[in-house]
């Protein structure tokens, strides 16, 4: 197997796969879970929260604009969390963009201002985050694969109304074709049909130019034969 395959299985391991960390928070190290899922970090963040809503009945707080860089807190104060613990907690999660297709969540949470969960001090309990948190990146692994498919079959729909919509134009433009060719060619003929006619009116006017002339004579001299009858 080559560094690059390994690379990129490392790379994909680490994709949707919790592990034990710290985040900077009031100036201090705290210990964290994190996990890296597909997507904007506004993907991750809004999908966070829904899903935390709907499974823990969750609610953070916490407004801001993600992006590569940047990041925000998002907090529940003193709130109920039985999967993690039987007292009130406060919960916290903190969104990045490592790159623009990936975001990182990094989730921690303490009893009080001075008592953060830890994997020492508190091992079930911040177990309990890691399930969280690997529970959700199964979710948003599967929802990214969803949407994913959703977008695919969107573009495919997309490729075959264009394709219809280019056989529907070649078959007019052909059918046009064939009606401009057809036009051509009567054109031709009629083209050739003016040209034997006009060679024809050619041959007539000379005709008739002999005809004129000789009628003008025969004219004159009756004219002549008239004016001599009338001097008797």
């Amino acid at each position: 197997m080559s560094l690059t395959t390994l690379s990129f299985s490392e790379a994909r391991a680490q994709l949707y796969d919790a592990r034990t960390s710290s985040v900077n928070f009031e100036k201090k190290e705290r210990a964290a879970v994190k996990v890296q899922v597909e997507g904007t970090a506004a993907w991750a963040r809004d999908f966070w929260q829904s899903w935390l809503k709907d499974t823990y009945n969750i609610r953070l707080k916490g407004d801001g604009v993600f992006g590569v860089g940047k990041k925000d807190v998002l907090v529940a104060k003193q709130t109920p969390a039985s999967s993690v613990s039987g007292k009130l907690i406060d919960f916290y999660s903190l969104i990045t963009s490592p790159s623009d297709t990936t975001s990182e969540l990094s989730v921690f949470a303490a009893f009080g201002p001075d008592t953060f969960l830890n994997p020492d001090k508190t091992p079930t309990e911040f177990a309990a985050l890691r399930s969280m948190s690997q529970s959700f990146a199964g979710a948003a692994r599967l929802k990214a694969y969803k949407e994913k498919i959703a977008e695919a079959e969107k573009q495919l729909k997309e490729a075959e109304k264009e394709k219809e919509r280019l056989e529907k134009e070649r078959t007019s433009l052909d059918a046009n074709t064939t009606s401009n060719l057809a036009r051509i060619e009567a054109l031709k003929q009629t083209n050739i049909s003016n040209a034997l006619k006009s060679r024809e009116d050619s041959v007539k006017l000379v005709t008739n130019a002999q005809q004129m002339d000789l009628r003008k004579v025969q004219l004159q001299k009756r004219r002549d034969r008239l004016s001599a009858l009338d001097r008797k």
